[in-house]
């Protein structure tokens, strides 16, 4: 996600340099050509009755890609709420009496913290495993790695736990039922996050306003012909730029899990939640450091 900082120059020139160096050739084309060639006139209005529909077009997209974007990071507003009440829960609900429930309580801990990064790399098709051997035993590890949904397993796990916080009387069935919903709704967020990933945005849709982008440019490359020099060149950029930088915006919007600096963080967020939930089982957190200069977070 894109930090409210100043974005870096060399980030907005490298997201759209190859469309811009296609808008100058052909904008150059056209105006060498209109030396020698007599081009048909096509009146400003054609161009900005293109200009108007294509904006409308990009408005559409730009509202829901948008969407998708704030849905996600809603889902993930619900992940942090939800894995705070579940440690809460199993702290607030269990009778300490048993000695062995100290350590079981530290242990859904940590595994929570897992399922938060074993999510979030899933989302992104990065390995799910990587990295929670610091958060699981050895015996976890080993069966997970039976799992073709790393998330869900570790969810299996906590259900088990769960059972056998029934079974020593640690909690009644009534507070088993509370977790068990706290359960469901972060299955129920995992499932919205991978709905989002595996919808695809309508392929379709992204190449045809591209190139019905390029098709207005071109049209509008012809209607500035009468400007005198390399005017309708530097006229045509101005243009074009902006469009072409919103409908890149849209484009990285759509697709929330991909690695790149306007995705949801959910690094950062699982990161947060780890924070919370070692506080709340009495340990303190070492926060990584980063990069001051950097103008994102993953």
């Amino acid at each position: 996600m894109i930090l409210n900082t100043r974005i870096p120059v060399k980030y907005i020139v490298g997201s759209i340099w190859r469309d811009v160096v296609i808008v100058f050739g052909f904008s150059m084309v056209t105006y060498i050509v209109s030396i020698f060639v007599d081009f048909p006139i096509v009146p400003l209005g054609v161009s900005s009755f293109l200009g108007t529909a294509i904006s409308l077009i990009l408005a559409f997209k730009l509202s829901q890609s948008y969407d998708r974007w704030w849905e996600a990071r809603k889902i993930w507003g619900a992940i942090v709420n939800d894995s705070r009440t579940l440690i809460l829960q199993v702290k607030a609900f269990a009778v300490y009496d048993h000695e062995a429930l100290h350590p079981l309580v530290k242990k859904m801990a940590y595994r929570q913290m897992a399922w938060n990064y074993a999510l979030g790399q899933a989302l992104r098709k990065e390995e799910p495993m990587a990295n929670l051997e610091k958060y699981l035993p050895e015996d976890e590890l080993k069966e997970l790695t039976a799992h073709s949904n790393v998330p869900l397993g570790i969810i299996n796990r906590h259900t088990a736990d769960v059972q056998y916080l029934l079974k020593i009387q640690a909690i009644n069935a009534y507070q088993q039922v509370q977790i068990d919903q706290t359960l469901v709704r972060l299955v129920e967020s995992m499932g919205q996050a991978e709905r989002i990933k595996n919808t695809v945005f309508p392929t379709t849709y992204r190449v045809y306003l591209h190139l019905f982008i390029y098709l207005f440019l071109g049209i509008l490359s012809i209607s500035l012909v009468e400007v005198e020099g390399f005017w309708q060149i530097i006229v045509l950029a101005v243009i074009s730029i902006p469009l072409l930088l919103l409908e890149k915006t849209a484009t990285y919007l759509q697709d929330p899990f991909e690695g790149v600096p306007t995705d949801t963080p959910v690094t950062a967020i699982a990161q947060t939640i780890e924070f919370n939930l070692r506080n709340l089982i009495g340990e303190e957190p070492v926060k990584e450091a980063t990069k001051e200069e950097s103008f994102f977070t993953l």
